[in-house]
């Protein structure tokens, strides 16, 4: 008897240990328009649904970034809180559902940020996601440019705080030939410039469950054939007019539309995400990021200045 209250007090700890760490999870995209802010927007609602508290950094500028998609007029982001003219929580805005932390000019500008300056981000990012379950990433774009023949990664001088640390790396992707090449180009990129070895796969705008299974399948086949890495389903989003109205009116279709099958497949999705194994307790998700977030600038900074010669 004593044994088992032991048991629970012991299980009772390790959950709020790993209550209190923040799950860092990026959304990414091997090309535009397959939807991976759509795909950020309705997970963290539906993680919010599932009772989880949730920041979203959005990485990208406007127009069309997930701060447009939800309405979201910023007045400060992350780059004016490392520069002192706002505290942490003035740069997060509020959904109602998640919170939104607008990090696209911090991350262009990372490369030329000072010591005082990376440590005041470090902190900022610990105030901001201080108390939340999930940290999610929406990615910016990366952009392969050509020089001499060879082809260099970039995203026009900015990093991503997506491919940084421990991250749980989210895979958005269509049924498309070139959703699926685009794809598979961006797993392999990963997983041999920031020595990813397991990706999760989200199959957006899939015609049914079948089709989007039969799509992952032919990923991981080619995966497993020729890189040392790991892809790992986690569903598909079907096509769903509902869907679309509901970013029309700037809402997630869990809110806007419980009932329709897209809000069903991101409740699956959110619950599949959920289900991973959980941060190691006592690591400190978000400074991993950062560390590696800087370390990714000054890599950076050689191939930015090889595209000037």
């Amino acid at each position: 008897m004593r044994s088992d209250l032991f048991g629970d007090q012991a299980e009772g700890l390790r959950r709020l240990l790993v209550r209190n760490q923040t799950r860092v999870v990026t959304v990414v995209a091997g090309k535009a328009r397959v939807g991976r802010t759509s795909v950020a927007v309705n997970l963290a609602a539906a993680l919010h649904q599932a009772g989880r508290d949730v920041l979203v950094l959005d990485e990208n500028p406007a127009p069309g970034n997930l701060s447009d998609h939800m309405g979201l007029t910023p007045r400060f982001d992350l780059l004016d809180v490392v520069r002192g003219q706002c505290h942490s929580q003035a740069a997060v805005l509020q959904t109602g559902e998640f919170s939104v932390l607008p990090t696209a000019r911090a991350m262009a500008a990372m490369g030329q940020l000072s010591r005082a300056e990376q440590q005041q981000m470090e902190l900022s990012l610990t105030e901001a996601s201080t108390g939340m379950d999930v940290m999610l990433v929406d990615a910016a774009m990366q952009v392969s440019s050509a020089s001499d023949g060879h082809v260099l990664t970039t995203s026009r001088g900015a990093v991503s705080s997506g491919l940084a640390g421990d991250a749980t790396m989210l895979v958005v992707t269509d049924a498309t030939a070139s959703g699926i090449t685009e794809s598979y180009a961006l797993i392999k990129r990963l997983a041999l410039e920031n020595a990813r070895s397991q990706f999760e796969i989200v199959i957006n705008k899939a015609d049914n469950e079948a089709a989007a299974r039969a799509v992952f399948d032919n990923m991981a086949r080619v995966a497993r054939q020729n890189l040392s890495v790991r892809l790992s389903y986690l569903g598909g989003i079907p096509r769903d007019e509902r869907l679309q109205r509901a970013g029309q009116l700037g809402k997630a279709v869990t809110a806007a539309f419980p009932d329709a099958a897209s809000a069903h497949a991101y409740t699956a999705l959110a619950q599949g995400l959920l289900r991973l194994p959980v941060p190691d307790i006592g690591k400190d998700n978000v400074r991993g990021m950062l560390h590696g977030l800087l370390a990714q600038a000054r890599q950076r900074q050689v191939p930015e200045k090889l595209l000037t010669m």
